[in-house]
């Protein structure tokens, strides 16, 4: 059973406003306003579902909608669900879907339904981890979000679609937040430095701590806010005591590297260092040395690269570099890239170097790379003549009187369907006719002898004597 004082935090706002000073420096710095919130301004913009549900400006009949809350950790969802509940004057409930199980969530909507009718007040019930739930559990929710009993308010680092049971997911809006900013993420660590619930302006944080802070937050609040307090910690047990003792203690770059015990990557996201440091890493892909490219993996990603953006680079060197050395390399760099996006960091650093020592290890083939550029180069150089009759199609009215039947099997005046041969190959005329004669001496694909490919090499000799005549 849900005992009251569960019910009785409804009315106390020390986590929300950060009144202890004892509690943790993420937890004093959560917004108390809509104002205060960093980040999230499509979500938050007037006249937004989210927005109206904090304000309580909800249609008199419709009632008030509950929500799922899908983002990245540190990235605003417990602070939204407070101010749904402080903003509109509800009580509030939380409960976390790790420790909780169907009597709890049933003593709440018990609880929720006694208040409402005897006392006409709201119940907003946020639900943390919500993916950690059961189906059962989650149906033990629905009543009391369908009869609007309770305001549910839902979170989640993982896909509602797969995560969430249907019938829930129909009966709430759902907002998805963005990891913050950089400059988003700055601002946070500033409010906290200056502000009387944070440090109270009694440090002063040096830029290059203050960016290295930024950099290794990774768009989440929480984690910056964490590290801050940790080096301010530092920074105390440093400053003399006496006369001497500066106004505001200083936060170095030093203190913070000691306090999150992870050395500073200098490197500018927008300078030089990211396009060197992004060459290095294809370079070293390209080159099959896997720990230069685990190395330039993992200075990217401490630097706070955006991880689809390398991802990306991956998925790119799989064609380019590995191409049919290793077909399945494309396979699973486009896996984790897909991955990423839906997973986000830390973990993300997990799936990307598996794309990376496949990259790096597989046999190399730039052979489609180089094939395509030369195709393109002589379509490029006018070479594009008509295509051969026997190739063209016939199902629109032009093409009648060239050719009679249809494309996809059936005969076409002239052309040989492949399928009709022994051994699956029309020895026939597929280029325009100035290519067939200048690649019968050449070929735009030359497949090296090297891992899968090499294969190919024996197959694509043999197809090219049939095709040109030459076997």
């Amino acid at each position: 059973m849900v005992s009251d004082d569960l019910f009785a935090s409804a009315n106390d706002n020390t986590e929300p406003t950060g009144a202890d000073l004892n509690a943790p420096l993420a937890v004093r710095m959560r917004p108390r306003t809509l104002d205060e919130v960093r980040g999230q301004r499509e979500v938050l913009r007037p006249g937004s579902p989210l927005r109206r549900l904090v304000e309580g400006s909800v249609n008199a009949v419709a009632g008030p909608m509950s929500a799922i809350i899908w983002g990245p950790p540190g990235t605003g969802k417990t602070t939204l669900a407070h101010l749904v509940a402080t903003a509109a004057d509800r009580d509030f409930v939380q409960l976390s879907a790790v420790t909780a199980g169907v009597k709890d969530v049933r003593a709440v909507m018990e609880r929720a339904a006694t208040n409402r009718s005897m006392y006409g007040r709201q119940t907003v019930l946020f639900l943390d981890e919500i993916h950690r739930f059961s189906k059962a559990q989650q149906d033990a929710l629905l009543p009391g979000v369908e009869n609007r009993e309770v305001v549910l308010v839902a979170a989640t680092t993982e896909n509602p679609s797969f995560s969430v049971i249907a019938p829930l997911l129909s009966r709430s809006i759902l907002v998805t937040l963005e990891s913050l900013t950089r400059e988003e993420v700055g601002e946070v660590l500033d409010a906290a430095v200056a502000d009387e619930r944070g440090l109270a302006g009694g440090y002063e944080l040096a830029d290059d701590a203050r960016e290295h802070l930024v950099a290794i937050a990774g768009g989440d609040a929480r984690r910056a806010l964490t590290s801050l307090e940790a080096a301010a910690g530092v920074a105390a047990g440093d400053v003399p005591f006496g006369p001497d003792a500066p106004k505001a203690a200083p936060i170095t770059l030093a203190q913070v590297e000691q306090a999150v015990a992870r050395a500073a990557v200098r490197y500018d996201r927008t300078g030089d260092q990211h396009y060197d440091v992004a060459s290095a890493f294809i370079k070293s892909m390209r080159g099959s040395d896997v720990d230069a490219a685990l190395h330039y993996l993992a200075r990217q990603l401490e630097a706070g690269e955006d991880p689809r953006f390398i991802a990306r680079r991956i998925v790119i060197s799989a064609s380019e570099d590995v191409g049919m050395g290793d077909p399945t390399a494309l396979q699973t760099a486009v896996a984790a890239m897909h991955a990423v996006a839906q997973i986000g960091m830390p973990e993300a650093r997990i799936i990307l170097a598996q794309a990376v020592v496949h990259n790096t290890l597989a046999p190399k083939s730039n052979a489609a790379y180089t094939g395509i550029n030369e195709a393109v180069a002589d379509v490029r150089a006018g070479k594009v003549q008509a295509v051969p009759p026997h190739l063209r199609g016939s199902g629109y009215t032009q093409a009648s009187d060239r050719a009679k039947g249809a494309v996809g099997g059936a005969k076409v005046e002239g052309y040989v369907y492949a399928h009709d041969q022994p051994d699956g190959v029309a020895a026939q005329q597929y280029l325009p006719d100035d290519l067939h004669a200048e690649l019968a001496d050449r070929s735009y694909y030359r497949p090296t002898d090297r891992g899968f490919e090499a294969r190919l090499q024996e197959r694509w000799s043999w197809l090219r004597g049939r095709l040109r005549g030459k076997g």
